[in-house]
């Protein structure tokens, strides 16, 4: 790929800075975010291996002291062969260099087991997820930045919007291929082969499942319930699996990346808060793909857009928290009285209330969540804000702590994939 055809990366900063800090950086993602291609343009001088190679593959299992010398090295697929990480702790321990190893794999490395342990104190854990929009589109990543601001700059959400290009992005989700897709037939066949992949390879890769029809109607019903509370007693008897195995098919769907589960704002103790965390997808076209929507059309006819405009507004998020997870955290918040905000966002102390709504019209009616949120934490914050997305043109305010800004400019117009360069 030449350097007019790379599309820069929001956590590229986060990377360099990571390997000039750490002995071992992880880099997890599901498989198509770009991780390979993002790692392979670091500083010429690092060695680079992927275990998609048999005969590397072979090495790290039988003998994986031996691929360790000569580092900076990075190790493309690292999650096939746990022994090597071992080995990786070895050497570490003899030798403490910044960036010396470099691993990536498509499966979140903390929740293997034994991987935590055997890299406690060594590494650090990154995360690539799959495009949004705009970075799709090469925008920054400054819009969710802005709103911790002390005086918050509300004009980049003041632009000219295009109202239903979120419905596109969340069909066409956020990896690369799919995006350059120019049909949806073709489209659709893409995403047929990535679940295929997945289902036959990196799935295999992380456990032994007994029946692989069982698990992707597990995907299936799952996709339905996106932006939901999780209920897994009830997808289990949906899917018609025993409890304990939906458990564990839902583990492996979040260890290999395929969905996120969003866990509840408790910071105050005396609200009776619902505890479930709530399904998402990590990409919104594969969950599209799974529930049958494969264009605007199918899209329409659907009684729960909103969800979906929840899942879309997710799939930003989720970027823009990974661009620095040591600082960010992202929830939601419920009350058992009925009290809901869709997303919570917190960033040094100061913390983001986001309610989404699919409407083009807002009033005060609208804000009653957050105006709760922001009375229930106004003394356990440095600061607290509420912000609406809708789907109108114009920034609105409900008082000095709350603001309905158009979640039109988390979603720009769609380059036409002839046109698009990544």
């Amino acid at each position: 790929m030449s350097d007019s055809e790379y599309l820069p990366r929001w956590l590229q900063g986060q990377l360099d800075l990571a390997l000039r800090t750490m002995p071992v950086v992880v880099l997890t993602g599901a498989r198509q975010t770009g991780k390979t291609t993002l790692v392979q343009r670091l500083q010429p001088l690092r060695r680079y291996l992927t275990l998609d190679d048999l005969d590397v593959l072979d090495q790290a299992q039988r003998a994986p002291d031996s691929l360790l010398v000569n580092p900076p090295l990075t190790l493309d697929e690292a999650q096939r062969a746990p022994d090597l990480l071992l080995a990786i702790k070895r050497y570490v321990d003899k030798t403490r260099r910044p960036g010396d190893f470099l691993l990536t794999g498509s499966a979140q490395f903390p929740l293997l087991r034994g991987v935590a342990d055997s890299l406690a104190g060594r590494a650090v854990y990154l995360d690539l997820s799959s495009f949004c929009p705009l970075e799709w589109q090469g925008g920054v990543a400054g819009l969710f930045d802005s709103l911790f601001a002390v005086n918050p700059d509300y004009a980049p959400w003041d632009a000219p919007k295009a109202h239903d290009a979120w419905r596109q992005w969340v069909l066409r989700g956020g990896f690369a291929p799919a995006l350059r897709c120019p049909t949806d037939d073709m489209r659709g066949l893409w995403f047929g082969g990535y679940v295929k992949t997945y289902l036959e390879r990196d799935l295999r890769d992380l456990s032994n499942i007994e029946s692989l029809p069982d698990f992707q109607r597990l995907m299936q019903i799952a996709a339905q319930r996106t932006g939901r509370l999780l209920n897994q007693a009830e997808i289990a008897r949906d899917a018609g699996i025993a409890h304990v195995t939906c458990h564990r098919y839902l583990n492996l769907l979040e260890t290999g990346c395929q969905i996120e589960r969003v866990q509840s704002f408790t910071a105050n103790p005396t609200v009776a808060l619902v505890k479930s965390p709530k399904l998402f997808w990590r990409d919104s076209g594969v969950a599209c793909w799974l529930c049958g929507i494969y264009d605007l059309a199918a899209l329409a006819k659907r009684n729960d857009l909103g969800f979906w405009l929840e899942q879309a507004v997710f799939q930003t998020l989720h970027a823009w928290r990974a661009i620095d997870p040591f600082r960010r955290r992202l929830s939601f918040w419920r009350t058992r009285g009925g009290a809901e905000v869709d997303f919570v966002l917190e960033q040094d102390q100061h913390v983001v209330a986001l309610e989404v709504k699919a409407s083009s019209r807002i009033g005060l009616g609208d804000v009653t969540s957050l105006r709760q949120f922001i009375e229930a934490q106004a003394h356990r914050a440095a600061s607290v804000r509420g912000i609406a997305l809708y789907g109108g043109d114009d920034v609105r305010f409900f008082g000095a702590d709350i603001v309905a800004l158009p979640y039109g400019a988390l979603f720009p117009a769609l380059v036409p994939p002839d046109d698009t360069n990544a």
